[in-house]
């Protein structure tokens, strides 16, 4: 199975990057590409995006986050492509941000397009965290 990380490291506490993981109606914020969000009734972690460049095809995803483990996972109901997100606590209120990116075979052919988008995602999410935690928005740590 095609596969690839990423790695970054964010100027911001771990929480301020976790808040932008883990709440699907941010991603537009950051993940590249991804123009609407539309969550479910609550019921499960299912949510759907629309691209930019797509905005007739709905994608339905599902997210799990693990916040004891700061793994955050999205699996494409479509395609399969699955992107899991690992945080480490760095010092002096630092974020690394680690990516693992998996394609199944049938998608290989969108290996360098999933990785030129998730290296812009990662850009966008770094500058994200660090805008916000610049005009304090972070929050105590659980």
């Amino acid at each position: 199975m095609p596969e690839f990380a990423l790695t970054v490291d964010v100027d911001a506490p771990l929480e301020d990057v976790w808040k932008l993981l883990y709440d699907p109606t941010r991603f537009p914020e950051w993940f590249f590409g991804m123009q609407t969000v539309r969550t479910g009734d609550g019921a499960g972690d299912d949510f759907t995006y629309w691209l930019a460049d797509y905005p007739d095809f709905p994608m339905p995803q599902r997210l799990r986050t693990d916040h004891a483990d700061r793994r955050v996972t999205i699996s494409c109901l479509v395609s399969f492509l699955e992107f899991s997100w690992q945080l480490e606590e760095l010092p002096t209120e630092r974020t690394r941000v680690a990516l693992e990116v998996t394609i199944p075979e049938q998608e290989a052919h969108r290996l360098e397009d999933q990785r030129g988008y998730a290296e812009r995602s990662m850009s966008r999410l770094a500058a994200v965290a660090e805008a916000q935690s610049t005009a304090g928005g972070s929050a105590p740590s659980r």
